[in-house]
Formats: structure tokens, sequence, C-alpha cells
């Protein structure tokens, strides 16, 4: 098994181009610098070092072993501090805004997790401008929100960003549709709708929306809402009565609704990018440990959540 010493031992001949220098650099003698460069190496049964009079470099396995090992420390250094952290803390409390749907998704599980580990969640519920808004002026630790292929979220420099998960859209269609016969629709066949209803979501410029529209009008055809709402269920009962076409997040299609068929889009732009936005090195952070569990809950959280989907 690997000792930590001997890649604290490696990186350190790195940066300083010999064994010596490695020593002195750790605080450690040579001797004991030799000594963990000699168990990696029956480790891994080759050399890691090429020794000369004028220092020592790192052989290409030593350079795998390196960047391995640069990785492995960090993630170390990390948990260390992490737990050091909640432990000095106590009892932790973040602050997490999302957009509704993703409530219903994975808020329960997330809550649960956090708890777990003696983290509370304050959880508010708003649509995208608003959870934009809210973490650019750093009052959310954290905010769930999406977006879709080419399209940027308005986030100030200090905001970091991580994807934890991709959601297909799917056309959700009158069950008496034309198109409602294929397995699945294509961008010219989707260009066929450019005469339907549509609905879209109850704020201007929803990411979900404004592909659907930017498509069309790429055609050459112009798109409106014809109906607005937020509710997938009230927009599959909409669709169910024949009174528009919509797109649905793979995510929300939940069991069947009498009366309407879900298609998947042959095309990949038409996919929504679920993102934790929080505040980075330039913002005003707090409990960075807590929001890094919490970005983990999250990410589990859609994970199991789309393998439910997927068995339903």
């Amino acid at each position: 098994m690997v000792d930590l010493r001997q890649f604290e031992a490696l990186r350190a001949v790195q940066a300083e181009g010999s064994v010596t220098a490695a020593a002195r650099r750790l605080g450690w003698g040579q001797p004991s610098v030799d000594y963990h460069l000699k168990n990696l190496e029956r480790l891994v049964g080759a050399p890691v070092l090429v020794r000369s009079p004028r220092g020592s470099r790192l052989t290409p396995v030593g350079m795998l072993l390196w960047e391995r090992a640069q990785e492995i420390l960090t993630l170390s250094d990390r948990a260390v501090r992490d737990a050091r952290e909640l432990a000095q803390l106590g009892h932790v409390r973040v602050r997490f805004a999302m957009f509704p749907t993703a409530a219903a998704l994975v808020l329960p599980t997330v809550v649960a997790r956090m708890n777990d580990v003696g983290i509370d969640v304050d959880a508010v519920l708003e649509e995208g401008p608003s959870l934009v808004d809210r973490v650019n002026r750093g009052e959310a630790d954290a905010v769930l929100v999406y977006t879709v292929p080419g399209y940027a979220l308005p986030f100030r420099p200090h905001v970091a960003t991580q994807e934890v998960h991709r959601d297909p859209l799917l056309l959700a269609l009158p069950a008496e549709h034309p198109l409602a016969m294929r397995s699945s629709i294509d961008l010219a066949a989707l260009l066929t709708l450019h005469g339907e209803r549509w609905i879209f979501a109850a704020a201007p410029d929803d990411p979900m929306d404004t592909i659907v529209i930017d498509a069309f009008a790429e055609a050459g055809h112009a798109i409106e809402a014809a109906i607005r709402t937020d509710d997938f269920q009230v927009m599959q009962g909409m669709i169910a009565a024949r009174m528009a076409v919509g797109l649905l997040p793979r995510l929300a299609a939940t069991g069947s609704h009498p009366g309407v068929v879900l298609r998947p889009l042959d095309d990949p732009a038409f996919v929504r990018s679920i993102l934790v936005a929080t505040a980075g090195e330039g913002g005003a952070r707090r409990h960075p440990a807590a929001v890094r569990r919490l970005v983990s809950a999250v990410r589990d959280g859609f994970g199991a959540r789309a393998h439910a989907v997927a068995t339903d």
C-alpha cells in the first residue's frame, strides 16, 4: 500500500531537483527521503528517479506517479481541512437556493444527507434570474440553476460553477399528434411544428425556451408562447387536451400522463445542464467544507433520481 510520505518525497524531488534539496524542503533527513523513494520503487517495480551528480529527475514512471500524487495529496489536505473546520464550527447552516422543480426532485435527499453530518440547509425556491442575482450578491452559499449548451448565465467572475447533471429534453405531444408515431424527433421534424401553439416557462428568457425559439428563428420561423407555466403537471394536462406542445426535462417525466407522448430529440443541443454555483475565491465564501459537502449531496441526489427514472 502506498504511504503518503512516498508521494510527498516524490513531489519534493520534482520541485527541488535533488534528493538533498527535497530533504531540506520537507524538514526530513536525506536517508528518510531515500527510504521512502526506494520503497515506492519496490512497490511499482520500476525506478522513479534518475540520479546524477547534478541532481535528480523523475523517470516517465515517476512523472506518472507525480501527476497522480498531486491529486491525491491535494485531496488528502482538503479532507483534513474540511474535517477540522467542521469540528471547530460545530453545527453549520448553509444557504441553498434552487428552482422549484429541483426541490421536488432532490431536496429531501440532500437535506437528509446534510443533516446526517450536522449541517442544516436553509432552502429558498426561486426562478433562474433571481438565483443568479442571489449568488452574485453573496446572499446564498450555493444556488442550483440550469442552462443549455451555448447559453451562458450572467454570473460575476468570483462565482464558480459545477455541472451536477445533464438532463435530456423531451418533446411532449398530444397522443393523436402525427409526430407521436415516431420513436424520436430529429431537428427537421421539430421544425415542422412552427405553426403549433407552444407552452413556455412562466418567466421570459428561460434557457429551455430560448433554445427552441432560436432553432426556429434560424430556420426563418418565429414562434411565441401561447401558454406559460412552470408546473409540468399542468403543462402535460394542457398538452393532453391538445392545447399546445412543449419541451419536458427527462427527470420531470415521472410516470405516464394519459393523452401525452414524450419523444427524445435527436440533437445534443437539446439538453438541460444543471449547475451548482458557489462563491469562488473572490467572493464572500462561508463554510467551504460544508458547501463542498452540499455539492456532493446534490450530485448524488441527481444520480439517484436519474437511476430511478431509468428503471421506472
